[in-house]
């Protein structure tokens, strides 16, 4: 990690440290996010890193957002930075509307989803069912990439004006069902290229990539410190053979996320590439799996219990390992691109991380 994104990195977790107790993380559960951390967070100007200064937000690049996420993952933050900044603000700059400065979220392209935009004169109509869209209650706007005539347009849609079913993922996070029907719209734009809901799906794995390897980070260090100071049997549980096995696992899975986050965030110049981003979803989908898992292993009846930290993050990566597609998902998607790219393509993909064009074009 470069001296700029650990400073960035540093920063955010200052912040949350001071926002996000065990009381904190309670409190979120009960309101559906966490106001406090949120606020601190955009007055910092950390909600909308990575979005163009000339469009309000703070600038920075994608790794720099990535940083951000991480350690939201890492202090089990309830907040929509992601949704704020690598989705909607995204989708926002780059059809040339600005991003407000207060809680946006966006629909993140579900596979049920329907939503068109329809122009009339001047006026701009949306219509359309969207499904378990983060956090939509605490949000003010919600940003929307519909079809329209062939291609998208992105629209900025007050939240007031929509119809919302309140939802939940496993961690008491906002997740709501979003319909609207012939709701006028003032603010809309046609989508340029690559502002699409398969964008934003990319964009949306690569930020629970990384919010999964700070809650793994975390995980890590939590099973490491239990297992040195539970004693059983007169010495610590981590002299068992039994137990090192759970404790190395959840640290080979957090190494592994962790390296897949921040490959796949330095490569985005300036979006996330695809393969990138597919393989390191796989990665953190499958590994929330495995490492929660081992730790409740490691940790025994403790770990299921409210008071204790563990539980406030093995519900958020399994949340997470489904949103923007699991693993079963993205690996028959890159599947299939690999073998559509042909057997020459295989190798320097595998090695080098890119296309033969682009690894010639390196030489």
């Amino acid at each position: 990690m470069s001296e700029h994104r650990e400073a960035v990195a540093e920063a955010v977790a200052e912040i949350l440290d001071d926002h996000c107790s065990t009381e904190d993380v309670h409190r979120a559960e009960a309101e559906g996010w966490n106001a406090a951390a949120w606020s601190a967070l955009s007055e910092s100007g950390f909600t909308l890193v990575s979005v163009p200064e000339e469009r309000g937000g703070s600038g920075g690049d994608v790794a720099d957002a990535c940083a951000v996420l991480e350690g939201i993952g890492r202090f089990a933050a309830a907040v929509p930075v992601a949704e704020s900044a690598l989705l909607g603000g995204w989708a926002l700059a780059r059809a040339g509307l600005d991003v407000p400065a207060t809680p946006l979220t966006a629909v993140t392209g579900h596979p049920a989803d329907t939503g068109s935009l329809t122009r009339q004169g001047d006026h701009w109509q949306l219509s359309g069912r969207w499904h378990r869209v983060p956090w939509a209650r605490q949000a003010e706007h919600v940003v929307v990439v519909a079809a329209h005539e062939g291609g998208y347009a992105v629209a900025l849609v007050p939240t007031a004006s929509l119809h919302l079913e309140p939802g939940s993922n496993l961690a008491r996070e906002g997740r709501d069902l979003v319909t609207a029907d012939g709701v006028a719209v003032e603010v809309v734009a046609e989508a340029p290229g690559g502002v699409t809901p398969e964008g934003l799906r990319v964009r949306g794995a690569l930020a629970r990539t990384a919010s999964t390897a700070g809650a793994l980070r975390r995980i890590s260090e939590l099973t490491a410190r239990y297992t040195s100071e539970r004693h059983q049997f007169g010495r610590p549980i981590g002299r068992f053979q039994a137990v090192q096995r759970h404790v190395v696992r959840v640290a080979e899975r957090a190494s592994a996320v962790g390296i897949a986050a921040e490959c796949a965030a330095v490569n985005a110049r300036p979006d996330p590439d695809w393969f990138d981003v597919a393989a390191a979803k796989t990665v953190a989908s499958e590994s929330a799996t495995v490492a929660a898992q081992a730790a409740h292993q490691a940790h025994g009846a403790i770990g299921m219990t409210k008071e204790y930290a563990l539980g406030h993050f093995t519900p958020r990566i399994w949340s997470w390992r489904d949103e923007f597609g699991n693993e079963t998902w993205w690996s028959r998607q890159l599947g299939r691109r690999v073998v559509a790219a042909g057997a020459d393509a295989l190798y320097p993909r595998i090695s080098l991380g890119c296309s033969p064009a682009v690894a010639g074009a390196a030489r």
